[in-house]
């Protein structure tokens, strides 16, 4: 009888779920992001209170961060873009994610690094990332229904990360952009 509630408690332990999946480091992003770079400088960025008010206005969306994790690439002295990383939740749990962003401001990539849910992990599906490539928060495509398509199953998690992308984007536009 003593034995019973530690089987009782490793049954519940092995039953318990666990759905989170690291995908990338950003070490591993930012070399797919940017495969001709021959350097990477870390550039935290933070934003004044007219920048965060800018970003706001373009993206549509609370800048919702003064500081940013930015990493710049390089060939040579060449600024070949930037990777800016986040995190969103989607339905329950964070998602973490990288954008790669070109000097002047365009999207480059997206790369999923974690995706923590039970469901909607079809945002990492290359073709459903691809639809970010060339856009920037100037050219107003960088919503659901309105240059980016919704996966169904994924609702919560493609709009999350869509708008993530459309803020860094803003950022990008804003503090970045040269």
């Amino acid at each position: 009888m003593r034995y019973v509630p530690l089987i009782v408690l490793g049954a519940g332990a092995v039953a318990a779920p666990a759905f989170a999946t690291q995908y990338l480091s950003p070490e591993q992003a930012q070399k797919l992001m940017f495969p001709e770079a021959d350097a990477f400088r870390s550039r935290p960025l933070s934003l004044d209170l007219a920048q965060m008010r800018q970003v706001e206005q373009i993206a549509g969306l609370p800048a919702r961060s003064v500081q940013w994790r930015v990493v710049g690439a390089y060939k040579g002295e060449t600024l070949l873009g930037y990777m800016v990383l986040d995190d969103v939740i989607g339905k329950f749990e964070l998602i973490s994610y990288a954008v790669g962003v070109n000097p002047d401001a365009s999207v480059r990539q997206v790369e999923i690094l974690a995706y923590r849910e039970s469901h909607g992990s079809e945002i990492r599906l290359p073709a459903w990332r691809r639809q970010f490539v060339g856009k920037s928060a100037r050219s107003g495509d960088l919503r659901i229904g309105g240059g980016i398509n919704n996966i169904s199953g994924a609702t919560l998690s493609c709009t999350h990360v869509t708008d993530g992308v459309r803020r860094i984007a803003a950022v990008a536009q804003v503090a970045l952009a040269r």
